[in-house]
Protein backbone atom coordinates (compact mmCIF):
# COMPACT_ATOMS: atom_id res chain seq x y z
CA UNK A 1 0.00 0.00 0.00
CA UNK A 2 1.61 3.72 -1.30
CA UNK A 3 0.44 6.44 1.72
CA UNK A 4 -1.70 8.24 -0.82
CA UNK A 5 -3.23 5.23 -0.71
CA UNK A 6 -4.45 5.20 2.78
CA UNK A 7 -8.45 5.07 3.20
CA UNK A 8 -9.25 8.91 4.20
CA UNK A 9 -12.61 9.89 4.37
CA UNK A 10 -14.05 12.07 1.68
CA UNK A 11 -13.03 15.93 1.76
CA UNK A 12 -15.90 18.43 2.25
CA UNK A 13 -16.39 21.84 1.25
CA UNK A 14 -15.18 24.09 4.16
CA UNK A 15 -16.51 27.26 5.57
CA UNK A 16 -14.04 29.44 7.73
CA UNK A 17 -14.61 32.83 9.34
CA UNK A 18 -11.69 34.97 10.27
CA UNK A 19 -11.36 37.24 12.20
CA UNK A 20 -13.28 35.92 15.33
CA UNK A 21 -12.80 38.81 17.91
CA UNK A 22 -12.33 37.43 21.80
CA UNK A 23 -11.94 40.02 24.03
CA UNK A 24 -8.82 39.59 26.13
CA UNK A 25 -8.54 41.94 29.03
CA UNK A 26 -4.85 42.60 30.00
CA UNK A 27 -3.05 41.57 27.35
CA UNK A 28 -3.05 44.55 25.65
CA UNK A 29 -4.87 43.56 21.91
CA UNK A 30 -8.00 41.09 21.61
CA UNK A 31 -7.16 37.76 20.48
CA UNK A 32 -8.28 36.90 16.68
CA UNK A 33 -9.01 33.92 16.34
CA UNK A 34 -9.70 31.85 12.57
CA UNK A 35 -12.39 28.70 12.50
CA UNK A 36 -12.56 26.26 10.12
CA UNK A 37 -14.77 23.45 9.63
CA UNK A 38 -16.55 20.78 7.07
CA UNK A 39 -19.75 22.45 5.95
CA UNK A 40 -21.40 18.75 6.63
CA UNK A 41 -21.36 16.74 9.56
CA UNK A 42 -22.36 16.84 13.04
CA UNK A 43 -20.19 15.31 16.29
CA UNK A 44 -16.84 16.71 14.75
CA UNK A 45 -13.89 16.87 16.83
CA UNK A 46 -11.90 19.84 17.44
CA UNK A 47 -8.01 20.55 16.83
CA UNK A 48 -6.62 23.74 18.21
CA UNK A 49 -3.61 24.51 16.21
CA UNK A 50 -0.62 27.03 17.93
CA UNK A 51 1.55 28.35 15.01
CA UNK A 52 5.16 29.09 14.63
CA UNK A 53 7.15 31.94 15.97
CA UNK A 54 5.97 35.26 14.00
CA UNK A 55 3.13 33.51 11.73
CA UNK A 56 -0.58 34.27 12.32
CA UNK A 57 -4.10 33.06 11.55
CA UNK A 58 -3.11 33.30 8.20
CA UNK A 59 -0.75 30.74 7.84
CA UNK A 60 -0.80 26.46 7.63
CA UNK A 61 -3.29 26.19 5.14
CA UNK A 62 -1.81 23.10 3.47
CA UNK A 63 -2.61 21.36 7.38
CA UNK A 64 -5.18 23.00 8.55
CA UNK A 65 -7.56 22.90 5.46
CA UNK A 66 -6.97 19.65 4.73
CA UNK A 67 -7.73 18.69 8.55
CA UNK A 68 -11.24 20.80 8.29
CA UNK A 69 -12.01 19.23 4.91
CA UNK A 70 -11.73 15.51 6.16
CA UNK A 71 -14.19 16.38 9.52
CA UNK A 72 -12.18 18.35 12.14
CA UNK A 73 -12.87 21.92 13.16
CA UNK A 74 -9.77 23.68 13.38
CA UNK A 75 -9.02 26.87 15.58
CA UNK A 76 -6.43 29.18 14.83
CA UNK A 77 -5.14 31.75 17.46
CA UNK A 78 -3.18 34.86 16.23
CA UNK A 79 -0.69 34.80 19.18
CA UNK A 80 1.55 38.08 20.50
CA UNK A 81 4.38 37.32 18.63
CA UNK A 82 3.08 37.37 15.42
CA UNK A 83 4.59 40.08 12.98
CA UNK A 84 0.92 41.01 11.94
CA UNK A 85 0.56 42.31 15.63
CA UNK A 86 3.90 44.43 14.82
CA UNK A 87 5.22 44.60 18.39
CA UNK A 88 8.34 46.74 19.78
CA UNK A 89 11.41 45.14 20.14
CA UNK A 90 11.34 46.46 23.87
CA UNK A 91 7.89 45.48 24.57
CA UNK A 92 7.48 44.01 28.24
CA UNK A 93 4.92 41.16 27.10
CA UNK A 94 8.20 39.09 25.26
CA UNK A 95 9.29 37.57 27.86
CA UNK A 96 6.12 36.04 27.95
CA UNK A 97 5.09 35.02 24.86
CA UNK A 98 5.49 31.34 25.57
CA UNK A 99 2.74 31.96 28.20
CA UNK A 100 0.96 34.08 26.88
CA UNK A 101 0.43 31.48 24.06
CA UNK A 102 -1.04 29.20 26.44
CA UNK A 103 -3.24 31.38 28.30
CA UNK A 104 -4.50 32.49 24.19
CA UNK A 105 -5.21 28.82 23.05
CA UNK A 106 -7.37 28.03 26.51
CA UNK A 107 -8.95 31.35 25.99
CA UNK A 108 -10.11 30.36 22.72
CA UNK A 109 -11.25 26.94 23.90
CA UNK A 110 -13.45 28.87 26.79
CA UNK A 111 -15.49 30.48 24.37
CA UNK A 112 -16.40 27.65 21.62
CA UNK A 113 -19.69 28.58 21.89
CA UNK A 114 -18.43 32.02 20.54
CA UNK A 115 -16.31 30.52 17.74
CA UNK A 116 -18.93 28.43 16.55
CA UNK A 117 -21.75 30.41 16.98
CA UNK A 118 -19.57 32.53 14.12
CA UNK A 119 -19.31 29.95 11.39
CA UNK A 120 -22.88 29.56 9.78
CA UNK A 121 -23.99 26.11 10.50
CA UNK A 122 -21.44 24.70 13.07
CA UNK A 123 -23.21 26.04 16.35
CA UNK A 124 -24.28 22.57 17.35
CA UNK A 125 -21.92 20.14 15.78
CA UNK A 126 -19.29 20.26 17.88
CA UNK A 127 -18.08 17.57 20.13
CA UNK A 128 -16.39 19.14 22.82
CA UNK A 129 -15.40 15.30 24.07
CA UNK A 130 -13.04 15.70 21.37
CA UNK A 131 -9.82 18.33 21.25
CA UNK A 132 -6.29 17.90 20.18
CA UNK A 133 -3.35 20.19 20.17
CA UNK A 134 -1.21 20.66 17.52
CA UNK A 135 1.54 23.01 16.78
CA UNK A 136 4.68 23.84 14.61
CA UNK A 137 8.16 24.60 15.71
CA UNK A 138 7.07 27.60 18.73
CA UNK A 139 3.83 26.45 18.10
CA UNK A 140 4.78 22.89 18.86
CA UNK A 141 6.20 23.58 22.10
CA UNK A 142 2.87 25.70 23.29
CA UNK A 143 0.92 22.37 22.34
CA UNK A 144 3.26 20.52 24.40
CA UNK A 145 2.53 22.94 27.52
CA UNK A 146 -1.32 22.33 26.81
CA UNK A 147 -0.30 18.10 27.05
CA UNK A 148 1.96 18.64 30.13
CA UNK A 149 5.21 19.97 29.34
CA UNK A 150 6.71 21.61 32.34
CA UNK A 151 8.80 25.08 30.81
CA UNK A 152 10.50 27.22 33.30
CA UNK A 153 9.73 30.71 33.43
CA UNK A 154 12.41 32.90 33.22
CA UNK A 155 11.87 35.18 35.12
CA UNK A 156 9.74 33.57 38.41
CA UNK A 157 12.11 30.05 37.95
CA UNK A 158 8.22 27.92 38.69
CA UNK A 159 7.55 25.38 36.54
CA UNK A 160 4.39 24.98 36.37
CA UNK A 161 1.68 22.68 35.15
CA UNK A 162 -0.33 24.56 32.36
CA UNK A 163 -2.11 21.18 30.63
CA UNK A 164 -5.24 21.44 29.97
CA UNK A 165 -7.25 18.21 31.17
CA UNK A 166 -9.73 19.25 27.81
CA UNK A 167 -7.34 18.25 25.35
CA UNK A 168 -6.41 14.19 25.15
CA UNK A 169 -4.71 14.10 22.34
CA UNK A 170 -1.79 16.16 20.32
CA UNK A 171 0.76 16.32 17.17
CA UNK A 172 3.83 18.31 17.83
CA UNK A 173 5.51 19.56 14.29
CA UNK A 174 9.20 20.11 14.24
CA UNK A 175 9.25 21.51 17.79
CA UNK A 176 12.06 22.37 20.73
CA UNK A 177 14.00 19.49 22.51
CA UNK A 178 16.16 19.72 25.33
CA UNK A 179 17.71 22.89 27.29
CA UNK A 180 21.02 23.96 29.02
CA UNK A 181 23.86 22.91 27.18
CA UNK A 182 22.28 21.80 23.88
CA UNK A 183 21.06 25.06 22.73
CA UNK A 184 22.60 27.68 20.89
CA UNK A 185 24.15 30.91 22.80
CA UNK A 186 21.55 32.70 20.53
CA UNK A 187 18.72 30.42 21.48
CA UNK A 188 19.79 30.70 25.33
CA UNK A 189 19.73 34.59 24.98
CA UNK A 190 16.89 35.15 22.88
CA UNK A 191 14.28 32.28 23.99
CA UNK A 192 14.57 32.05 27.43
CA UNK A 193 11.55 30.17 27.82
CA UNK A 194 13.70 26.99 25.97
CA UNK A 195 16.16 26.65 28.90
CA UNK A 196 15.05 24.31 30.80
CA UNK A 197 12.00 22.54 29.82
CA UNK A 198 10.74 19.31 31.31
CA UNK A 199 9.19 16.62 29.40
CA UNK A 200 8.42 13.62 32.27
CA UNK A 201 5.25 15.25 32.69
CA UNK A 202 4.27 15.37 29.13
CA UNK A 203 1.52 12.18 29.34
CA UNK A 204 -1.09 12.97 27.06
CA UNK A 205 -0.47 10.69 24.14
CA UNK A 206 1.16 12.81 21.10
CA UNK A 207 2.64 11.80 17.74
CA UNK A 208 6.15 13.76 17.17
CA UNK A 209 6.86 14.55 13.87
CA UNK A 210 10.95 15.44 12.73
CA UNK A 211 12.79 16.34 9.66
CA UNK A 212 15.94 14.77 9.41
CA UNK A 213 17.34 17.18 7.95
CA UNK A 214 16.06 20.46 10.46
CA UNK A 215 19.17 22.32 10.84
CA UNK A 216 17.91 24.78 13.39
CA UNK A 217 20.37 27.87 14.72
CA UNK A 218 18.43 27.00 18.63
CA UNK A 219 20.70 23.79 19.01
CA UNK A 220 24.04 22.80 19.04
CA UNK A 221 22.76 19.17 17.98
CA UNK A 222 21.36 19.23 14.83
CA UNK A 223 17.94 17.80 13.78
CA UNK A 224 17.99 15.15 16.16
CA UNK A 225 17.50 18.22 18.50
CA UNK A 226 13.71 18.17 17.46
CA UNK A 227 13.21 13.73 18.15
CA UNK A 228 13.23 15.35 21.94
CA UNK A 229 10.04 15.53 22.77
CA UNK A 230 9.64 12.03 21.19
CA UNK A 231 12.43 10.32 23.25
CA UNK A 232 12.01 12.42 26.59
CA UNK A 233 7.86 12.26 27.21
CA UNK A 234 5.82 9.68 27.84
CA UNK A 235 2.93 10.16 26.39
CA UNK A 236 4.55 10.57 22.81
CA UNK A 237 3.63 6.94 21.19
CA UNK A 238 5.58 7.68 17.92
CA UNK A 239 7.98 9.40 15.70
CA UNK A 240 7.22 10.51 12.18
CA UNK A 241 10.29 11.20 10.68
CA UNK A 242 10.47 12.79 7.25
CA UNK A 243 13.47 11.40 4.82
CA UNK A 244 15.18 15.31 3.67
CA UNK A 245 12.45 17.54 4.69
CA UNK A 246 13.67 20.70 6.73
CA UNK A 247 12.00 22.61 9.57
CA UNK A 248 9.37 23.94 6.63
CA UNK A 249 8.41 19.60 6.25
CA UNK A 250 8.28 20.38 2.68
CA UNK A 251 5.72 23.71 2.98
CA UNK A 252 3.08 22.66 5.74
CA UNK A 253 2.87 26.57 6.47
CA UNK A 254 1.26 27.81 3.66
CA UNK A 255 0.91 27.79 -0.18
CA UNK A 256 4.04 29.01 -1.88
CA UNK A 257 5.50 30.86 0.98
CA UNK A 258 9.63 32.07 0.93
CA UNK A 259 9.76 30.27 4.01
CA UNK A 260 9.49 26.80 2.55
CA UNK A 261 13.24 26.05 1.80
CA UNK A 262 12.19 22.15 1.23
CA UNK A 263 9.69 22.17 -0.66
CA UNK A 264 7.91 19.10 -1.55
CA UNK A 265 4.69 18.00 -2.31
CA UNK A 266 5.08 14.64 -1.14
CA UNK A 267 6.19 15.13 2.19
CA UNK A 268 2.77 17.62 2.57
CA UNK A 269 0.74 14.89 1.56
CA UNK A 270 2.17 12.25 3.90
CA UNK A 271 1.89 14.78 6.97
CA UNK A 272 -1.22 15.43 6.08
CA UNK A 273 -2.35 11.92 5.91
CA UNK A 274 -0.54 10.51 8.42
CA UNK A 275 -1.72 13.40 11.36
CA UNK A 276 -5.32 13.37 10.46
CA UNK A 277 -4.93 9.37 10.47
CA UNK A 278 -3.20 9.91 14.53
CA UNK A 279 -6.00 12.26 15.19
CA UNK A 280 -8.62 10.29 14.57
CA UNK A 281 -7.05 7.15 16.34
CA UNK A 282 -5.60 9.10 19.30
CA UNK A 283 -9.32 10.84 19.87
CA UNK A 284 -10.93 7.41 19.61
CA UNK A 285 -12.62 7.93 16.66
CA UNK A 286 -11.49 4.91 14.60
CA UNK A 287 -8.12 2.70 14.61
CA UNK A 288 -7.84 1.67 10.98
CA UNK A 289 -6.73 4.60 9.18
CA UNK A 290 -3.44 5.24 11.97
CA UNK A 291 -3.07 1.03 11.37
CA UNK A 292 -2.61 1.45 7.71
CA UNK A 293 -0.12 4.34 8.32
CA UNK A 294 2.30 2.32 10.78
CA UNK A 295 2.08 -0.18 8.53
CA UNK A 296 3.20 1.43 5.25
CA UNK A 297 5.82 3.18 7.28
CA UNK A 298 7.00 0.80 9.94
CA UNK A 299 10.42 0.03 8.03
CA UNK A 300 12.97 2.33 6.17
CA UNK A 301 11.38 0.87 2.80
CA UNK A 302 9.10 3.77 2.07
CA UNK A 303 11.48 6.58 0.26
CA UNK A 304 9.53 9.50 2.39
CA UNK A 305 9.97 9.04 5.91
CA UNK A 306 9.52 6.08 8.72
CA UNK A 307 7.59 5.59 11.54
CA UNK A 308 8.46 4.41 14.78
CA UNK A 309 6.31 3.66 18.45
CA UNK A 310 7.44 2.98 22.05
Amino acid sequence: MKTADVPVTPAQPVVSVQPVTLAAPGRGADLQVKISAPTTGTDLPIVIFSHGFGSSLHGYGPLTDYWAAHGFVVIQPTYLDSRTLGLAQDDPRKPRFWRSRVEDAKRALDHLDVLAAAVPGLDGRLDTSRIAAAGHSFGGQTAGILLGLRVQDPQTGDSEDLSDPRITAGVLLATAGRGGDDLTPFAAENFPWLRSPSFAELTTPALVVTGDHDELPLSVRGPDWTVDPYTLAPGSESLLTLFGAEHSLGGIGGYEIKETTDEHTGRVALVQRATWAYLRHALGIEKESWAAVREELATSRHPLGRIESK
